[in-house]
């Protein structure tokens, strides 16, 4: 008999908290009924197993993710949407290190398509309508935005920044400038 008060959302909220608390590898279905005092056998009626629950971690995570972006671009353009935009994620991830971890994880292609991360190519493809970038030039900016952005978290949550000045939140300043410039100066493609 499953134990009153589990759902299968309140235990992903659970996964998701967990994931922050001990890192995204360590979230396991037996990790999450020890937080409950429930036996395991009693989330398998929510939860196929440790690989279900993690991609349910990631598609909560890219959600919350989605929304925090949208709100954030409402209204703006240009450098103002690029910065909005980019501090979603680098406060997410300062936020929710094991939900953000979660949101790297690589999804079947159906699970994938009909999660929020086609939110987020579709809200980077906007915001770059304000460069004016035609296709593929387009894609190839979605696709060093999300590096650099990623890269640049990775490094800063991993310490790789913590060692030299100036701080970490000029040289992010500074790294959105550099991507406002070259965006707006687009290179053209070499013949």
């Amino acid at each position: 008999m499953v134990r009153a008060g589990l759902t299968t959302e309140r235990l992903i909220r659970a996964g998701a908290e967990l994931a922050d608390e001990v890192g995204f590898d360590q979230v396991t279905v037996s990790a999450l009924a020890r937080r409950f005092d429930v036996k395991v056998a009693s989330l398998y009626s929510h939860l196929r197993n440790s690989q279900d629950l993690k991609t349910k971690i990631a598609l909560l995570a890219l959600e919350e993710m989605a929304d925090r972006a949208a709100e954030a671009l409402a209204g703006r353009s240009g450098k103002d949407a690029l910065a909005a935009f980019a501090n979603v994620y680098r406060d997410y991830a300062r936020e929710h290190p094991g939900r953000y971890a979660a949101a790297q994880t690589r999804l079947d292609p159906e699970t994938a398509a009909a999660s929020a991360g086609v939110r987020h190519s579709r809200m980077t493809r906007a915001l770059l309508r304000g460069y004016d970038l035609a296709e593929p030039d387009q894609t190839h900016a979605v696709r060093l935005l999300g590096s650099v952005f990623h890269g640049y978290v990775s490094l800063e949550m991993g310490g790789g920044f913590s060692h030299s000045a100036p701080d970490t939140q000029q040289t992010w300043e500074r790294v959105l400038d550099s991507l406002d410039a070259l965006l707006r100066n687009w290179p053209e493609p070499r013949p």
